[in-house]
């Protein structure tokens, strides 16, 4: 792992901008920008890649709301500036840089998605742990009999809660690279109070919104979210060859 890291970060000591590109074979890309790191409101936008590699922006921009103190480096597919300041759990800061997405969760029997996009209606025995000292941190189980431990109980995913009726997962501090205490349960879901309340560091937007963003993407064309300040993403544009 440390020799990972040391392969990652060594860009850094011969460029100002860290070497990185969107995949390949990403040809959807969410764009969040923030006005600056401490901003709890995001401006986001859906893109396509073009035959000729190009991007084209398929949606109007749409607004959204971010982590209470704003954002903070996160671990996704980016690299992250020596030294940087990076999340941790509870310090209600949304993760920023380059994520990939994983399935979508709700209380519905089914929703509009792509065939290819994993859904889960959520029940009682599905739980998420956040609790940094379990084995299962950041990771979903479904257990085959109702929570009996105090374990399990904290961790059920929330239910008869309307923010948390369909949400996306961002894969920040994802399996196979989950660091404990880097920061855990960040998804894409409802906003709360009609988009007055910040969260605790996830993405957040009306319901609308993310019923259209869940029924565009489509995993086979391995979809990423680019979450970033402004003046860092005007920073990394065209190195990371970002829409």
């Amino acid at each position: 792992m440390q020799r990972f890291l040391a392969l990652l970060l060594a860009p850094l000591l011969v460029s100002p901008v860290l070497a990185f590109e969107i995949p390949p074979e990403s040809t959807q890309v969410i764009v969040g920008t923030a006005e600056n790191w401490d901003s709890t409101y995001v401006t986001l936008r859906l893109h396509e890649r073009t035959s000729d590699g190009s991007w084209k922006a398929i949606t109007p921009e749409w607004s959204g709301r971010l982590g209470k103190n704003g954002l903070v480096w996160g671990r996704g597919l980016h690299p992250v500036p020596a030294g940087a300041k990076t999340k941790v759990e509870g310090d209600r800061r949304a993760p920023a840089g380059v994520f990939d997405l994983g399935g979508a969760w709700g209380y519905a029997p089914s929703i509009r998605k792509a065939p290819s996009l994993s859904y889960v209606q959520v029940t009682s025995r599905d739980l998420w742990f956040e609790d940094v000292n379990s084995p299962l941190y950041n990771q979903y189980l479904r257990i085959d009999h109702e929570p009996r431990t105090p374990e399990e109980k904290k961790a059920q995913m929330n239910q008869g809660d309307y923010a948390h009726s369909l949400k996306l997962f961002i894969a920040h501090n994802a399996y196979p690279r989950i660091q404990p205490g880097a920061g855990s349960s960040i998804f894409f879901h409802i906003w709360r109070k009609g988009g007055k309340a910040t969260t605790f560091g996830c993405t957040t937007m009306s319901e609308e919104n993310l019923v259209r963003l869940i029924a565009t993407i489509d995993p086979v064309r391995r979809p990423v979210y680019v979450l970033l300040p402004k003046a860092e993403y005007e920073r990394y544009r065209a190195a990371w060859k970002l829409p």
